[in-house]
């Protein structure tokens, strides 16, 4: 789940920084619109610049050594080299930004440029009666194999993720299926795409760019490239991937036409996260993302190497043996030494596991004081976000309550003031600041206010002593959740109090009588006229899952066909799996670390039960003691409380800091948190992705195409053809029609500035609904050999891989020597 301006009067652009997908390599590396004409851009430039700057280390070609290995760490072995499948990954997505053609990429500001190794032009030339987009290709782009970049391989790959042929096993086809056809020019560099209708992120298209070798066929589409690729066209080569090793080796392109690569190889090697800091200290890895402990770590060996302190000095001042006290050493030496043969050999040994420690933290130190930390935003920010499926937090005046409960700039700077970055929360949930496309629309919320927030709860009828008091009549339930929502859903009544729409409705009820095995259940008729409001408020379609039948769980089927799923659990329609695996996964990689984007695309299984006792049956109140039952809030005898789903494992600490800090701000209001840790690799596929949680904290990459990409992030779920209900990667389950005709209209425009506007209005909406909070941008930390350059955070742009290189060290003259080994 993800983050644009031009430069006043027109000026051209050669920044090949490769752009992050959000669609297949997003849920990947932790993987995300505007028309530049020609390379060129025009406009006016955003306000905003981005949050954090980068921190690459940036360094001119002729600084940087000629040779060298780079030794990058990454999640996973990649399982697939198809970036448009649907276990696609992080590596995926790097290996093919080094090796594959990438038309436009994005700048430091995350704005799309044509990329001049492969584009000499690319532009709209005609609007109509139908929107025409001519590629003029570089006349030197070659395939690895020789033969010239062309016609052939857009047609390939146009027909490979169009969508019209179900052989191909593609996790997306956005974009694609807006072409109507593609033409050779007046030779085979030369491509005119027609589309069937307008489309203004028709720059995310064709990046990367596959061979017709693997994208001509279904068979090599699917499993052709799983483990190789045929060809490639990138300023590296695909040279080996091993398994036993757990590295993919990346070799200098010889046919590359462009700049070539300053380094010989990229190594790429999967070490977990948590292996990290291990791997740093014993200097096996030149860059690696880290977290915030490691990167303490890393800054505390600077501050005893720059104080002249060593190693050794360092593990007696702060490591093992800096609780060390002559006293003690002296007791020590004397056990260590004394008759008590038993008690000395006790002490000798502890002795020894000590000096060995002490020695490994000295080791590591020194090691260590050789890398620098480079930081910066990552173009990705941590959500709250609200299940809006049932429960408490199908009433938006409750949803509501939760945001206004939080204080969102509190949470921020928890996260990102301790690392010294920018704290200011995000005010949008399709663009981040510096992008064209981010204006702040958090107003259509509004900021934290404790009262106005226990205000919302009392008007959605949960107030103190409600966990006591019994409905009027319980054997009709009146007044209960499930009838509110079936009587707003029959009279059409909804609200958009944020935006400033009232439409009112009046309502009938009948009861009607009747005795059933499981008990008597009453089902209120209604009738309404609705008093219409304006278009640009309205929150008219609004739906909420579980509406159809109010206080019943629907089942879906799991996405895999003939595949199980838990009774009762939420799934996108089985005709989507494969596009809804593709985010899930990278949403997973962003929180634990771990997400590998197979194990997304697998049918819900219902067996993890998480952490041992972390677990209440669904819909249980949390406890209250006798005294605190008459101010506990509650509404019909049962008291308010949530269940807050969070990854338990190692890496997700800070997320977990965070989740105590909502638990404390929501207690404050009145609103009662059942807290469930369960493992990472559960969290996302059993909990977030099939609807079983009421609260969960996780994150979506931006997108420089937030009209194609953040669409099904948050469209309305709706039933599917084969009775399913297709949620896409809405996981809060709301949605509004008006949100959804926004991002269409933001799509089918070539007005940038109307395309913006649009994303503004559906970003106000989104806020309104209340079913994603966002909370901060998230910290991006990178170790690096100090000599590395051109390599580190680069923040809302990508790596431009054949300037990374290691600096030119100098000789005693001045004279700079152009060699390294790593």
């Amino acid at each position: 789940m993800s983050q644009i301006g031009a430069p006043r009067g027109r000026t051209c652009s050669r920044s090949p920084r490769s752009r992050t997908l959000r669609s297949v390599a997003t849920l990947t590396s932790a993987v995300l619109a505007v028309t530049v004409l020609a390379g060129c851009s025009s406009g006016d430039e955003a306000d905003e610049a981005p949050a954090a700057a980068q921190d690459n280390a940036p360094a001119a070609r002729d600084k940087v050594a000629d040779g060298g290995t780079l030794r990058w760490a990454v999640d996973a072995l990649p399982s697939t080299l198809n970036s448009f499948q649907a276990d696609a990954d992080g590596t995926t997505s790097r290996i093919a930004g080094a090796v594959l053609p990438s038309l436009y990429t994005l700048d430091a500001r995350g704005r799309p440029q044509r990329n001049a190794d492969y584009l000499e032009s690319a532009q709209v030339v005609e609007t109509e009666p139908k929107q025409v987009v001519l590629y003029k290709l570089n006349q030197q782009a070659v395939w690895s194999d020789g033969r010239e970049i062309g016609a052939p391989d857009f047609v390939a790959q146009w027909r490979a993720l169009s969508g019209r042929d179900t052989a191909y096993w593609t996790a997306r086809n956005s974009g694609y299926e807006r072409i109507e056809k593609i033409e050779r020019g007046k030779n085979d560099l030369e491509v005119r795409v027609t589309f069937a209708k307008p489309y203004s992120d028709w720059k995310s298209l064709f990046t990367p760019l596959y061979p017709k070798q693997v994208m001509g066929a279904p068979n090599t589409f699917n499993d052709g490239a799983r483990t190789t690729l045929k060809a490639t066209a990138g300023p590296f080569l695909l040279k080996a991937i091993d398994r036993k090793s757990s590295t993919v080796t990346l070799t200098r392109n010889p046919r590359w036409w462009g700049q070539p690569a300053k380094l010989d190889s990229v190594v790429l090697t999967a070490v977990p996260r948590a292996d990290r800091a291990a791997a740093l200290a014993a200097g096996t890895l030149d860059l690696a993302e880290i977290d915030r402990s490691t990167a303490e770590r890393i800054a505390l060996a600077l501050r005893d190497a720059r104080a002249g302190r060593n190693g050794a000095q360092a593990a007696l001042a702060h490591g093992p043996g800096s609780s060390i006290t002559p006293s003690k050493a002296l007791k020590s030496w004397a056990l260590a030494n004394g008759s008590d043969e038993e008690k000395a050999a006790e002490v000798q040994a502890a002795r020894t596991k000590n000096q060995q420690a002490i020695a490994a933290y000295a080791s590591a130190q020194d090691t260590l004081a050789k890398y620098v930390v480079r930081k910066s935003l990552e173009p990705a920010y941590t959500q709250l976000s609200l299940n809006g499926e049932s429960g408490p937090l199908a009433d938006e005046r409750v949803r509501r309550a939760v945001a206004r409960a939080i204080n969102r700039q509190e949470l921020a700077e928890s996260v990102l003031k301790p690392l010294g970055l920018p704290a200011k929360p995000p005010g949008s949930h399709l663009a981040l600041a510096g992008q064209a496309a981010y204006a702040d629309g958090s107003d259509a919320l509004g900021s934290q206010d404790t009262e106005e927030a226990r205000a919302l709860l009392a008007d959605a009828g949960w107030v103190p002593g409600g966990a006591v008091r019994k409905p009027a009549d319980a054997g009709t339930k009146a007044g209960s959740e499930a009838e509110r929502k079936a009587a707003e859903k029959a009279t059409g009544k909804t609200a958009d109090k944020a935006t400033g729409t009232k439409e009112d409705a009046t309502k009938e009820e009948a009861a009607k009588e009747g005795a059933q095995k499981e008990g008597a259940k009453a089902e209120g008729a209604t009738d309404a006229k609705k008093k219409e409001g304006s278009d640009t408020a309205s929150d008219e379609g609004l739906y909420i899952v579980g509406d159809d039948k109010p206080g019943e769980r629907r089942t879906v089927p799991a996405p895999a066909a003939g595949a199980e799923s838990a009774t009762g659990i939420l799934a996108p329609a089985p005709a989507a799996a494969r596009q809804s695996a593709a985010l899930l996964a990278r949403a997973e990689a962003l929180d634990t670390g771990t997400g590998s984007g197979a194990r997304a695309a697998l049918p819900v299984s219902g067996t993890d039960k998480g952490v041992a006792g972390a677990y209440a049956p669904r819909g249980t109140a949390a406890p209250v003691t006798a005294p605190d039952a008459a101010r506990a809030l509650g509404k019909d005898g049962k008291a308010l409380s949530l269940r807050f789903v969070l990854p338990s494992g190692p890496g997700s600490e800070s997320l977990r800091a965070v989740g105590d800090r909502i638990v404390r701000m929501l207690d404050a209001v009145g609103i009662r948190t059942e807290v469930t840790k369960v493992s990472d690799e559960s969290f996302f596929k059993d909990h977030v992705a099939s609807g079983d949680y009421d609260l969960a904290l996780y994150s979506w990459p931006a997108s420089a195409f937030p009209a194609t990409d953040a669409r099904p992030i948050f469209a309305k779920p709706e039933p599917a053809s084969d009775g399913s209900l297709l949620v896409e990667q809405n996981y809060s389950r709301v949605g509004t029609d008006r949100i959804d005709q926004l991002f269409d209209q933001a799509a089918g425009t070539l007005d940038e500035e109307e395309a913006r506007e649009l994303v503004r209005q559906a970003d106000a909406r989104i806020w309104a609904a209340a079913g994603s909070i966002p909370l901060y941008q998230r910290p991006q930390l990178v170790a690096a050999k100090a000599d590395l350059v051109n390599a580190g955070a680069w923040g809302l742009a990508g790596p431009r891989y054949q300037d990374i290189g290691f600096k030119k060290a100098e000789t005693s003259k001045g004279a700079e020597r152009n060699s390294r080994t790593p």
